[in-house]
């Protein structure tokens, strides 16, 4: 459905529960992550529900949402409140400035960020006769909404400014002797839709039966408003990870249901919206000397027993581990939700997440490690996928015969499989469809116990490392999608459990 399709949906699921009451409601609605591909420690559970390291014990980033949005919902009128579950917005305003959300249409919060952010976010066109860019917050109209527009589009729709300055509709682009330092423009975050147009997309929805497409609630929703909007978006297909056919049908009906409807932005001008959708944001925020790790006071031992004994303490971050005497952490590691044991050492920049490793072996450096508990004809069993941190899971080749371009921690995919004895074949992927890539690659063994998955899979990754075979004949193998498609919740929770039992037990020792 894609973010804008699941808010549709929602729309119609309050309606049927609250009938007529709905329309008295303020309603915070986060998206909490789809498939997660490029944090995929986040796939199982839903990013909303990942652990930050702060908070005894530590809080999720669902707590970190209601904290910052606390005091919208005094300052707003019945209507919806979108965000999603992977980002963070931190500002400050002056004591008399306050954020309200009771305009007409939509009202959406603005950052001042550099032009290389804007390529990848939503980015404001703001209306120059009521905007100065000074102060903490101001209220201005915005004439259109670019949705990851390229530097070029960026200049030439007037949407860069100058800080401290008014915004100059130059269609070349040139400010003279400004240098480009302090150029800057406006992206998108948290945004808010009035009852009415809400009521509007539900009334939409209803209408429509069945989606048959991804809708974005950014890009879909909001270039379709203010008076500079234009229907060319519709046709644009190149952002989409999954192109369908009635895309630009339904794009351009919603275009001329919302076209003419206002969007207002408040912009923030002391603000910093900080992104941890991927595996390097999410590293590089919890272990480096990030802006945001200062800001939120983020700790490299949050709800955690950690032994003197344990090497490393600069530069990492433990969440709610058991480290036993005698392991080592590589600095810029992040180890979460895990047992880790005594001959146990862990290399630089690498993700650890819901494992139980209690062997002796040596966990290279940037590497991603996340187990999984599967439930298979009523069993619970258990799956680690293994990767390199830079591994990119959402690339697919539509052949077999392409299958070269597809890198596994460094090596083609089909020399891996042939040092696993897996043979390439269309059996080898679990979609229907042609997306052969890492995603649906079924190459992960299915074990009995969470440690012995674990084992397997390093061995996996320990013959690509070392080019030496590892027959993985004989276990049943599974994809990342499938695990997705089989994961037992309750397990991975009741281990979690356990692990905050015996932080709790071994305090009170």
């Amino acid at each position: 459905l894609g973010n804008g399709g699941s808010t549709l949906h929602v729309l119609r699921c309050l309606e049927e529960q609250y009938g007529d009451q709905w329309t008295s409601f303020t309603v915070l609605l986060i998206h909490s992550g789809g498939y997660s591909q490029r944090l995929p420690n986040a796939s199982a559970l839903g990013k909303i529900f990942t652990a930050l390291p702060f908070g005894d014990p530590v809080y999720q980033m669902l707590e970190l949402k209601l904290a910052m949005y606390i005091d919208f919902p005094r300052h707003m009128k019945p209507g919806v409140l979108i965000t999603c579950s992977d980002d963070i917005e931190l500002y400050s305003t002056g004591v008399t400035e306050t954020i309200t959300f009771e305009k007409p249409g939509f009202t959406a919060l603005a950052h001042p960020s550099d032009l290389a952010v804007g390529t990848t976010h939503g980015v404001f066109v703001l209306d120059p006769t009521g905007f100065s860019g000074k102060g903490g917050l101001e209220y201005v109209s915005c004439h259109r909404f670019l949705h990851k527009p390229d530097m070029e589009t960026m200049q030439q729709s007037g949407a860069v400014c100058v800080r401290g300055d008014r915004p100059q509709l130059s269609s070349s682009g040139n400010r003279g002797d400004l240098g480009t330092a302090s150029e800057c423009v406006y992206t998108d975050s948290v945004f808010y839709m009035d009852h009415s147009t809400a009521k509007q997309l539900l009334m939409f929805y209803k209408q429509m039966g069945t989606l048959c497409c991804e809708i974005d609630a950014y890009g879909d929703f909001l270039q379709a408003l203010g008076p500079g909007a234009t229907p060319d978006y519709t046709r644009n297909t190149s952002n989409i990870s999954k192109e369908d056919s009635g895309l630009v049908r339904v794009r351009q009906q919603l275009y001329s249901l919302l076209q003419g409807t206002a969007l207002n932005v408040i912009v923030l001008n002391n603000s910093q919206f900080y992104h941890i959708g991927t595996t390097q944001e999410y590293l590089f925020h919890f272990t480096a000397e990030s802006k945001l790790r200062f800001e939120l006071d983020l700790q490299p031992v949050a709800f955690s027993i950690f032994p003197d004994t344990a090497k490393s303490l600069d530069q990492l971050s433990i969440i709610q581990s058991i480290l036993e005497p005698g392991c080592v952490i590589g600095p810029g590691s992040v180890i979460e939700y895990s047992r880790i044991g005594p001959e146990v050492s862990v290399g630089k920049g690498t993700i650890v997440s819901g494992s139980c490793i209690n062997f002796n072996v040596d966990i290279p450096s940037n590497c991603f490690l996340s187990s999984v508990s599967v439930k298979i004809n009523d069993r619970v069993e258990y799956v680690t996928m293994v990767f390199g941190v830079d591994d990119n899971l959402k690339k697919s080749v539509k052949l077999l015969s392409d299958m070269h371009s597809l890198q596994f921690f460094g090596a083609s995919l089909p020399e891996c499989l042939d040092l696993w004895s897996v043979e390439a074949s269309d059996q080898l992927f679990s979609s229907e469809d042609t997306h052969l890539g890492l995603w649906t690659a079924r190459i992960f063994p299915v074990c009995s116990t969470l440690s012995e998955s674990v084992r397997m899979s390093l061995n996996m990754l320990n013959s690509v490392q070392h080019m030496s075979a590892f027959k993985l004949s004989g276990f049943q193998l599974l994809s990342v999608e499938e695990m997705l498609i089989y994961k037992d919740v309750e397990d991975m929770l009741k281990f979690r459990k356990q692990i905050y039992d015996e932080i709790c037990l071994q305090r009170q020792k």
